[in-house]
């Protein structure tokens, strides 16, 4: 190490004749100050739109925004997705392509609905006693004044874009060509109305898609009841009522007269006035089991007959509190198909005969052996599987739950009963259901059960399977516009994207979105709610419970023009439906506008037309779709579903997905447990480049862990790093062309690093085209941490500060700072927005100077294998010597390493061959050293993985030299007689 204070010669101070590193780029980064300045300095100079000016002609690389919604202040998650979008955005541009970003906000649906919803319940409001355009109004202008507060946050997370015009699904634009989108459904034959269960919340009284549900833990009543046998063909004997016990029903088998039941197990008891069927699965074992032993008065009384599955009997037969029972036979499968059933509610005191009917015993392979009876109670209209089960054997509906989650009035025994009320609160339905079953001697046992359970995103109540007439696009029919390139049905378009159109980031969202879509239902497109686009169609009824629906290519296109004109409230107004129709159909009385409004996540879901292919910053198919894991079933589902629909295939190119968010400790953040972390905080205490440099380091592809312990390693290392940017700023004071060295020039030393800089060149270029942006990081964090700072660094400070200016080994080394320095402060660009913006200002100043104006600059090919080969050992005898000098320094025989020569004993002649070629006391950074290859005294320190190499100290002999501070003997020898020959040179 060289001097950088007073010399020892009182009469001389050698510190100004050192060519010390000279920089205004400070220590400390002042973050949270600065970067608004430089945000205002990028929006003064038009940075995106300069770049979309100067990059026509490059190809195009498009990453469409999944829109958030407009309802909130942003929170952790949302500066994870969006700081890794503006990752791939900025790097995609400095790899060569036009990479064009517009931000979007999805502004219709719930999320905004119920806002606006609690402001009229806090005020005393009936939001349906409001005209419908006027609330619509309030909703839009609430979702303005979000997106204003959402774009100032995401632009002072230095996210790149088109902010000053982005797309809105509430634009006229974007609300006429969602309604035209959702018309090609209508005309192409898979939009039709049908009547099945869906998941419904009697809080905000709509249906929800699947992406709107999460899971909770909920306490369930559970109850098993007992379906009377009333008939079975298998044994040619009739089951009549039997005159000794007139309340039951006998089953004869051979000479015996027995009670006989099948029993059933759920966990919404509510479900059973609605029950049409059990099903059964024929694959199980099935038994009759006769009661031995029961307490006086239990629900399940000795000699009772009860027809179980055999893997389940005895948990059964214990949950009724049986003491005793045995199994009389076996029920196969054929003989259960032949059985029929009484509901337990047949014949009930004033039920006026509402379930005086048989109830089927139906084969089902969703009945399993996990829980439960064996058999299935079935109600086709609150139910997914039931409902399928009553599809194919042609079980009739029932409409007896209104939207509120209550009862319709009329209906016997439970007319207004309620299952959750306007609060999602449990009410008083389960227990009525219960209590008269118990009345009928129908109840088997019942308990209480703690399990996941569906609940509203939004509201956070528990949900309901409702049978409600509702909109669907059929995923399994073949459509009729042509487009069947892709496969006949949307199901097969989109398997057929998913599996040779799209690449998937990680591997496994295509496995995950694969199945999903071989799974899924029919498309629920309806909500009955008001903040929207509508359904433009009109219906006819055919039938009874059979609609037509209009196709009419001029009716289609008056409604477009007119929401491009005036909006989506162009439906809601006075005498829309005439406005429409008048002159193009005849019998407009006949027809009915349909008012309900279309599922948000058609909306977003058809972004991709009118962002991608109709804007002109647009490419469709988009070259990247970017969201979190959810998104499967949310985002990336209804997209492809959108886009296999109306254009035959996937949207998109490419999938990148990242995980959640958690704690340090690994849990969910939640404001109740207090562990939320908000990025403006983090900003305020940081700086944004601190929260971009944790998403840098992070493995996007898993769950994220963020918190204060967690910050402050990310800004330690954004230190580290800063110092090395620094250093390099500092070296290049006052550096131009002329001192320019060519490679072939160099010393060994330069030649290595910029070996690696050839080999990271691939490494950053290949890992940003992969997205993998905490590995492109790593790499070049250990690069500047290790390689540069530990090591080149450290060894070339002396010939920075000490050899004359015009030195050869100075020259390079200067040269391979501003090699580092293009290529370090570019790599990390799209990550370190800020940082690196100032540290390119510091070089290069001016007013339409920024880093974000250039690309990652080519690199040649200095890789030289061998060169590296030999300097990957020498590094590592290095390492001995400098272990061993850490060891003196410790004791404190020595202060510095410069007092050091010591004996390097080598084992290995070619080692020594090549430690030879260099100066490596230099590199040793020690004023001496002896490399030998004589054999190690005991004494000698050694590294247990650096075998054949020891190390013995030896003080270095001679004086210091007042300039560089190294120990030699030459020193005093000179016209200069406080330093050695090689300062004494550079003093001239």
């Amino acid at each position: 190490m060289c001097a950088d204070a007073t010399s020892t010669d009182a009469t001389v101070d050698y510190r100004d004749t050192l060519f010390l590193p000279k920089t205004d780029f400070p220590m400390r980064a002042g973050l949270p100050k600065r970067e608004p300045e430089w945000l205002a300095r990028w929006a003064e100079q038009r940075i995106y739109h300069r770049l979309r000016e100067t990059a026509q002609g490059r190809p195009p690389f498009v990453l469409h925004d999944g829109p958030p919604y407009a309802n909130g202040h942003l929170h952790i998650g949302h500066a994870l997705n969006k700081i890794l979008k503006d990752f791939v955005v900025r790097s995609q541009q400095m790899l060569g392509h036009d990479s064009r970003y517009v931000p979007g906000w999805d502004c219709h649906g719930l999320p905004i609905e119920w806002k606006i919803e609690e402001q009229y319940r806090a005020k005393g409001l009936d939001k349906d006693k409001v005209e419908i355009n006027e609330f619509r109004a309030e909703c839009r202008k609430f979702a303005e004044g979000w997106i204003d507060v959402q774009r100032e946050e995401f632009q002072r997370m230095g996210v790149t874009g088109n902010w000053d015009d982005p797309y809105l699904t509430m634009d006229y634009d974007a609300e006429a060509v969602i309604a035209a989108e959702f018309m090609k459904f209508v005309m192409n034959g898979s939009l039709y109305r049908g009547s099945k269960p869906v998941m419904w919340s009697v809080v905000e009284k709509t249906a929800l898609a699947e992406a709107e549900v999460e899971y909770h833990e909920h306490q369930s009543h559970q109850i098993w009841v007992k379906f009377p046998v009333v008939r079975t063909f298998a044994s040619r004997v009739e089951w009549d009522d039997d005159p000794a016990a007139p309340d039951a029903k006998s089953f004869v088998d051979g000479h015996q007269a027995l009670r006989a039941s099948v029993v059933i197990w759920t966990t919404t008891p509510w479900t059973i006035p609605q029950n049409r069927a059990v099903a059964y699965n024929p694959t199980l074992s099935y038994g009759l089991y006769r009661v031995t032993e029961a307490p006086e008065g239990n629900w399940v009384a000795a000699g009772e007959l009860l027809m179980l599955g055999d893997a389940l009997a005895e948990a059964v037969m214990a949950q009724a509190k049986v003491t005793g029972f045995e199994r009389v036979r076996d029920v196969p499968a054929e003989e259960l198909k032949d059985v029929t059933l009484a509901h337990p509610l047949r014949e009930v005191a004033d039920g006026q005969g509402e379930w005086d009917y048989d109830v089927p015993m139906l084969p089902g392979d969703h009945v399993t052996e996990d829980a439960g009876t064996g058999f299935v109670h079935t109600a086709p209209s609150h139910g997914a599987d039931d409902y399928e089960l009553g599809r194919r054997f042609g079980l009739p509906m029932t409409y007896n739950v209104l939207e509120d989650g209550s009862f319709r009035a009329d209906l016997p025994l439970f007319g207004g009963a309620v299952i959750f009320d306007h609060k999602g609160k449990e009410k008083d339905a389960n227990k009525r259901v219960i209590d008269a079953l118990a009345g009928v001697g129908a109840m088997a046992a019942r308990g209480r059960l703690k399990h996941s359970y569906p609940h509203s995103w939004r509201s956070k109540a528990p949900l309901i399977f409702r049978n409600t007439p509702q909109w669907f696009a059929a995923i399994d029919v073949k459509l009729g516009d042509g487009q069947d390139q892709y496969g006949e049905t949307i199901r097969e378009r989109a398997l057929k994207s998913i599996d040779e159109l799209v690449e998937f980031t990680p591997k496994s969202g295509r496995n995950r979105l694969h199945s999903m879509i071989e799974a899924r239902p029919d498309w629920v497109l309806s909500r009955q709610r008001a903040w929207g686009v509508p359904l433009t169609c009109f219906m006819r009824e055919t039938g009874p419970g059979q609609v037509e629906v209009l196709k009419n290519p001029e009716v289609n296109a008056r409604i477009e023009a007119a929401f491009r004109e005036e909006g989506a409230d162009a439906w809601f107004k006075e005498g829309a439906k005439q406005r429409f129709l008048n002159g193009l159909v005849d019998d407009i009385e006949a027809w009915t506008k349909v008012d309900d409004v279309l599922d948000v996540w058609f909306d977003s879901g058809s972004t991709h037309a009118f962002v991608m292919r109709d804007r002109p910053d647009g490419l469709w198919p988009a070259s990247l779709y970017l969201e979190g894991t959810d998104q499967h079933r949310g985002w990336f589902h209804s997209s492809l579903l959108q886009g296999c629909g109306t254009r035959g295939r996937a949207p998109y190119e490419g999938v990148l997905t990242h995980g959640f968010t958690l704690d340090e400790k690994g849990m969910k953040m939640s404001k109740s447990l207090g562990n939320t972390i908000a990025p403006e905080d983090v900003i305020k205490q940081y700086g944004a480049d601190i929260l971009r440099l944790w998403v840098a380091q992070t493995d996007f592809t898993a769950d994220q862990r963020i918190g204060p312990e967690i910050l402050k390693g990310t800004a330690d290392s954004y230190r580290r790093l800063r110092n090395t940017l620094r250093f390099i700023l500092g070296a290049l004071d006052g550096f131009d062309e002329a001192e320019r060295v060519d490679p072939a020039q160099m010393p060994e030393l330069e030649r290595w690093v910029l070996h690696r800089l050839s080999e990271l060149d691939q490494e950053v270029r290949e890992g940003y085209g992969r997205y993998a942006y905490s590995q492109v990081f790593q790499s070049l964090f250990q690069f500047c941490t290790v390689d540069l700072s530990a090591v080149y660094f450290d060894i070339r400070k002396d010939a920075l500060y000490c050899d004359p200016a015009d030195g050869l080994r100075r020259r390079a080394c200067r040269t391979v700072m501003d090699l580092l320095f293009h290529r370090l402060v570019t790599w990390l660009a799209p990550m370190l927005v800020f940082t690196m913006e100032e540290a390119w200002l510091e070089r290069f100043p001016g007013a339409d100077s920024s880093v974000h104006l250039v690309d990652f600059p080519a690199t040649p090919d200095w890789r030289d294998p061998a060169l590296a080969a030999k300097w990957e050992t020498i590094r590592q005898v290095r390492r001995v010597v400098t272990g061993a000098l850490e060891i003196e320094r410790r004791e404190k025989r020595i202060g510095a390493s410069l007092e050091a020569a010591p004996s390097v004993h080598v084992d290995d002649a070619e080692v020594r061959e090549a430690l030879a070629t260099i100066d490596f006391a230099d590199v040793c950074i020690t004023s001496a050293i002896e490399v030998t290859g004589d054999p190690a005294p005991a004494e000698g320190f050694r590294l247990p993985d650096v075998p054949g190499v020891a190390v013995v100290f030896a003080e270095a002999e001679g004086e210091k030299c007042a300039r560089c501070w190294k120990v030699l003997p030459d020193v005093g020898s000179h016209r200069h007689e406080a330093v050695c020959g090689r300062c004494d040179q550079a003093l001239g």
